[in-house]
């Protein structure tokens, strides 16, 4: 089966047929590194990931470009109320970035262009666009003359009369029609910029990602993705400066993601719900952050509270035990049993459903809930009076194959001592109880953990193994 993939250009779920056999060219939209990211910086840069680890896994070769914009008028503001300059600022968040998102299971991009980096293809870009008629300079700034690429509004499906009724003219600004967005602004007093034909600038946020697209991917790339925010007016004013320079379609696919509430409000500063992953990840396991961002559609809103979070710790918990007591029978498995086959078909038919539910828009919430089937044949499995290390190795090979795909690993963080204490004391509770099932559930899960439990007649110790 073909992957199929909500296209926002077309509204609608299309076949997914690369330019080139076997190749994807895919540009996702990356941060303003003024601060830390927040959570809602965390959903595409996790989502994004896994299309990518997906293709890869179908077997393409994914050429994946992720920018950082590293001037712009936030950055300005930081670096002012901070004493710093641009550069110092934009520098300390990227590295910010990357130790957030790698602990999120993100792998880093075949290359992360920034804009300071690229300043001369982004001038050279706005030039050509002048010669073309589709842009013009203004007192130092340069703007992007809209109502001349005829099909503007064609990403986000508004009519130009629309657009127009909700476009304004901010202080400062000299353009010949209220519709024109800045390609190039002229540098204000003491700001950082770079010289020009037009004079002394930096770019518009909108010219930096169609310059370096075209730069590191070429003209006509596959997958351009990004938040749904970004759909107006940052995307289709992309298409309308690549379009218009090229001739071309500037992507074939566009992707975006669905917000993320916090207690079922927007996100925002005023209401201080802002949660930054830089903080949340000290105090649970990013992987469960990233479980959570997966267990719904990217496409759908998602909604982000502490009561979810713990219902999720607990549900990669389960699927996370299996995978252990898999690892633990093993050891007092056979060789040789009957039915083998039999288990080793259902497993493979998980792996197929899993295929079918990640080619259906990279739907990661049903490839989930396949882990899930995956889990309880496992634990039906472990209830055989005989097992085989041959089905045992199945069942983890393919635990471990499904989790990659989607960036989750069943490597365990080392517990602290005074985690170990607590689960000592459960299961010193569940032996008085009398439910030796869970105390020797716990035993196993700490000894998967290289910790070795001794019970004397003084009670019971503990050392690392």
């Amino acid at each position: 089966m073909a992957i199929q993939l909500y296209n926002t250009l077309t509204r609608k779920k299309e076949t997914f047929v690369p330019l080139e056999e076997g190749k994807v060219k895919m540009y996702v939209c990356g941060p303003t590194v003024y601060n830390y990211i927040h959570i809602g910086n965390a959903r595409p840069a996790i989502v994004f990931d896994t299309v990518r680890r997906y293709l890869e896994y179908r077997g393409y070769d994914v050429k994946y470009v992720s920018n950082f914009t590293d001037v712009d008028d936030k950055l300005i503001r930081a670096a002012n109320q901070l004493g710093e300059d641009v550069p110092t600022i934009a520098n300390r968040f990227i590295e910010a970035y990357f130790e957030d998102v790698l602990a999120l299971g993100c792998k880093k991009a075949d290359v992360h262009p920034r804009v300071m980096e690229n300043m001369e293809i982004i001038i050279d870009f706005i030039s050509q666009l002048i010669e073309k008629g589709y842009a013009y300079e203004s007192e130092g700034d340069v703007y992007y003359r809209t109502r001349h690429f005829v099909e503007y509004g064609k990403l986000s499906h508004q009519p130009i009369d629309e657009l127009q009724a909700g476009a304004r003219i901010e202080v400062g600004e000299k353009k010949e029609d209220n519709l024109d967005f800045a390609l190039w602004k002229a540098a204000k007093e003491g700001e950082i910029f770079w010289e020009s034909p037009w004079g002394p600038g930096r770019p518009g946020w909108h010219i930096e990602c169609s310059a370096m697209a075209k730069k590191y991917l070429g003209e006509t790339i596959d997958i351009h993705a990004g938040g749904q925010d970004l759909t107006f007016p940052h995307h289709e004013n992309e298409i309308a400066q690549s379009e218009a320079l090229s001739g071309k379609i500037f992507s074939r696919y566009w992707m975006h993601n669905g917000y993320i509430n916090i207690d079922n409000e927007k996100m925002s500063k005023s209401l201080g719900n802002f949660v930054l992953v830089h903080d949340i990840i000290k105090q649970i396991n990013p992987q469960v952050l990233r479980f959570f961002m997966l267990s719904v559609h990217y496409r759908n809103p998602i909604n982000y509270s502490q009561e979810l979070l713990e219902s999720t710790t607990a549900a990669l918990d389960r699927l996370t035990t299996s995978y252990q007591n898999l690892k633990h029978r093993r050891e007092n498995s056979a060789n040789l049993t009957e039915n083998n086959q039999e288990w080793l078909d259902k497993i493979s038919r998980h792996r197929d459903e899993f295929i079918e539910a990640m080619d259906d828009d990279f739907n990661t919430a049903k490839a989930i809930s396949v882990l899930f089937e995956l889990s309880k044949l496992a634990n039906y499995y472990l209830m055989e009076k005989n097992t085989a290390v041959e089905v045992i190795d199945a069942f983890t090979a393919q635990f471990e194959e499904l989790f990659a795909v989607l960036g989750l690993t069943f490597e365990q963080e080392e517990l602290l001592d005074e985690e170990i204490d607590a689960l000592i004391e459960q299961r010193i509770q569940a032996r008085k109880d009398r439910n030796f099932q869970l105390a020797d559930q716990i035993r196993d899960q700490l000894k998967e953990m290289n910790i070795i439990l001794e019970d004397t007649p003084q009670g019971t110790r503990w050392k690392r193994g």
